[in-house]
C-alpha cells in the first residue's frame, strides 16, 4: 500500500512591525488679526501686498480671530476674501470658536505667540557664507540678491552689503544693513517691540517692526537715500536718521 505523500508545511515568514515615525517640526508662522471694520483692515492689507506681493507664498500663515471675534458662518467669507488675495490660512486661532465647518482650516490648539529657539534657513541659498557672531545673531558677510529670503527669528540679522529690491530679510531681533536696503526688512519678527532697522542707505521698498509696517510710499521723502534707523515708539513705525 503507497505510503501517504508527505505535506510540507512552508515556515511562516517572521512578521516584523513597521514603526511610524512622527518627527516634529517648527515652523515660523505669520498670523493676521483681522480688525473691525474689515473694510478698512482689508485696504491696508491690499497696500502691504501691492509693495510685497509675494510675502505670503509658501508661508505658514495663522487667521487669529481673537479681536474679530466673528459668528462661524461667517469664517468661511473672511478665509475666502484672504484666498483672493493670494494668502492660504493653515489654521484659525480663535478661543471659543466652535461649529465652523470641517473643511475649513482647523482650529489651532496650544499656540504660542513668538517662537523662543531655533533657526529657520532661508529657503533660497544663502548670498555668502554666514557665520554665527554669538547664538542669537546671523552674519550674511556678502549682499542679498533679489528674490532671496533671509529667515532669522532666534536674534539679530547683520548684512555685510546691500539688500537688493525684491529681497527680504526677516529678524526676530534687530536688522542691521552696512549697505544699501532696497528690499524689505522686517524686525521683531516674533515679538520684540524693541527690536531695530538699522541700514547706510535708505531705498527700503518696506519697514517693518514688531508688525508694525511703513512702505516706501509713506516714509519721508528726506529720509530716502539717507543712514536712517526704524523702531516703535507709540505704537508707530518711526523712521529716523541714523545720527
Amino acid at each position: 500500500m503507497p505510503s501517504a505523500a508527505a505535506v510540507h508545511t512552508p515556515a511562516s515568514a517572521p512578521f516584523q512591525k513597521t514603526s511610524i515615525r512622527f518627527p516634529a517640526r517648527s515652523f515660523l508662522a505669520f498670523a493676521l488679526a483681522p480688525e473691525a471694520p474689515l473694510a478698512q483692515w482689508f485696504e491696508s492689507l491690499d497696500r502691504w501686498t501691492e509693495n510685497s506681493p509675494a510675502f505670503f507664498i509658501g508661508r505658514p500663515v495663522v487667521l487669529d480671530l481673537n479681536l474679530l471675534k466673528p459668528a462661524a458662518h461667517a469664517v468661511r467669507g473672511l478665509v475666502a476674501q484672504l484666498a483672493e488675495r493670494g494668502i492660504r490660512i493653515y489654521a484659525i486661532e480663535a478661543n471659543g470658536l466652535e461649529g465652523i465647518d470641517a473643511d475649513l482650516p482647523p482650529l489651532l490648539k496650544g499656540a504660542r505667540p513668538t517662537l523662543i529657539d531655533g533657526t529657520i534657513q532661508p529657503k533660497a541659498p544663502e548670498p555668502g557664507p554666514a557665520t554665527a557672531e554669538d547664538s542669537n545673531t546671523l552674519t550674511i558677510a556678502s549682499p542679498v540678491r533679489s528674490g532671496q529670503s533671509i529667515f532669522h527669528p532666534a536674534g539679530d540679522v547683520v548684512i555685510v552689503g546691500s539688500v537688493a529690491s525684491g529681497s527680504e530679510v526677516v529678524a526676530g531681533g534687530s536688522v542691521h544693513v552696512y549697505g544699501t536696503l532696497r528690499g524689505r526688512a522686517i524686525a521683531g519678527a516674533t515679538g520684540k517691540a524693541d527690536a531695530r532697522i538699522f541700514c547706510l542707505r535708505n531705498e527700503a521698498e518696506l519697514l517693518a517692526v514688531d508688525g508694525w509696517y511703513r512702505t516706501a510710499e509713506e516714509m519721508e521723502p528726506s529720509l530716502r537715500g539717507r543712514p536712517v534707523q526704524a523702531f516703535l515708539k507709540n505704537n508707530a513705525l518711526q523712521v529716523a536718521d541714523l545720527n
